[in-house]
């Protein structure tokens, strides 16, 4: 048996937090999962979601059938568009492709309005969730493919964006990225951090009270949000560069500046990031960029048609790695834990852009993370601020901030 330990507030949101049993039947676990109204950090959708169908699975890892399946309760979606050569052409190219993005992620409340609502505050989101439907946070996601500059953020935010991050893989006119693209022969750097027109747009997001979204900077890029943000910001989806080695993870001293500047890292539930690479398949991709030259300091840039086929025999290669797994998730949460604490780590799956793992392959298996963190040990109130209120915080000082200046 379970018993109360009490109720636990934060703006507008009401918790009642369950003790937890040395042995966690299924039924405990279904209790944990409920209180704690989890929320997914960053999810994408397929190109060809189609919002009138959203209530029935079919359409990759995220739904709102799945999200029932698994107890979710809300999640951050992403409006994006691939990272291309910067031309007006192109930057035309892109904005299309975030307003087809940006209407099928509304179009699922339209369509749904008794299941599903836009949360554009954290106590909309205790709202939404207290009326049993399913929170949409509406974010963007490498915005330096269809933001030219700090004028076009406001037109986002009166559309319900509230997090805002600035890259994917590659660099653009706002920021440098922690994956130069290959593809299009581009080295280490090309604005040094963050661009002047980056810099004008992130006191634009901080004015506005959007939540500034550092998952995907370069190094330098990183270091200039931190210094330069009047506000907290997070890490989306992002792992640990102390576990696995790569420039997409952050290195402890990005935690405790996370931490410093009152943050939070979502950890991502992405195989390749939380498992470390085993050095036969390493070989393996390293051949495959050698062939296309993509190796060394001089890379060239691949014509449409090589980098369309290099693009698609380097996934194919990669959906042969062995996954991580639910366990490999929440030991990286207990890493990072462990660094900067429990009020500053949070869950993300990215669902429809790489994301899945062994046990939570889509948002139906959602409550297997938090069977995972109650075997690690974790009670009530930590799971709670894990799936959903360090989120929530961290949001609402961003607006709160926004608001005194």
């Amino acid at each position: 048996m379970m018993k109360s330990l009490g109720t636990w507030f934060y703006a507008g949101l009401t918790i009642t937090l369950i003790a937890a049993s040395p042995a966690m039947a299924a039924a405990d676990v279904t209790a944990l999962h409920a209180a704690a109204l989890p929320l997914d950090a960053h999810v994408d959708i397929p190109d060809d979601f189609n919002p009138a169908r959203a209530d029935r699975s079919g359409q990759g890892q995220f739904d709102l059938a799945q999200a029932a399946t698994g107890g979710l309760r809300g999640a951050v979606l992403a409006i994006f568009a691939p990272q291309e050569a910067e031309t007006t052409a192109t930057l035309g190219q892109a904005r299309a492709i975030a307003d087809r993005k940006y209407a099928a992620i509304a179009g699922i409340a339209k369509a749904f309005p008794a299941q599903a609502d836009i949360a554009l505050t954290p106590a909309d989101y205790g709202r939404i969730t207290a009326a049993g439907k399913f929170a949409i946070v509406e974010a963007i996601v490498n915005g330096g493919a269809f933001v030219a500059g700090p004028e076009d953020i406001d037109p986002w935010v009166a559309r319900g964006v509230r997090v805002f991050g600035f890259v994917h893989a590659g660099h653009n006119r706002l920021a440098d990225s922690s994956r130069p693209a290959l593809v299009r022969g581009e080295g280490a750097t090309r604005n040094g951090g963050l661009s002047d027109a980056g810099k004008a747009v992130l006191a634009r997001l901080n004015a506005l009270g959007v939540l500034v979204d550092v998952s995907q900077l370069s190094d330098a890029a990183f270091a200039d949000v931190l210094l330069l943000s009047t506000a907290p910001v997070i890490a989306s989806h992002s792992d640990l560069r102390a576990l696995v080695d790569n420039s997409r993870n952050l290195t402890d001293a990005q935690l405790d500046q996370l931490k410093a500047k009152g943050g939070v890292i979502a950890i991502n539930a992405f195989s390749a990031y939380l498992r470390p690479r085993d050095p036969a398949f390493a070989a393996k991709i390293a051949a495959l960029q050698g062939e296309y030259g993509l190796t060394g300091d001089a890379k060239p840039v691949l014509p449409p048609e090589k980098a369309a086929e290099y693009d698609r025999r380097y996934h194919a290669l990669r959906a042969t790695e062995p996954r991580a797994n639910v366990k490999d998730l929440v030991n990286a949460v207990d890493y990072a834990v462990k660094r900067v604490g429990i009020d500053h780590v949070a869950l993300s799956s990215d669902f429809n852009h790489g994301g899945g793992i062994d046990g939570w392959q889509d948002e139906g298996q959602a409550r297997a993370v938090t069977k995972e963190l109650a075997q690690h040990g974790y009670d009530e109130a930590a799971i709670a601020k894990l799936w959903s209120s360090n989120f929530l915080r961290v949001w609402g000082e961003a607006q709160a901030i926004a608001t005194r200046h």
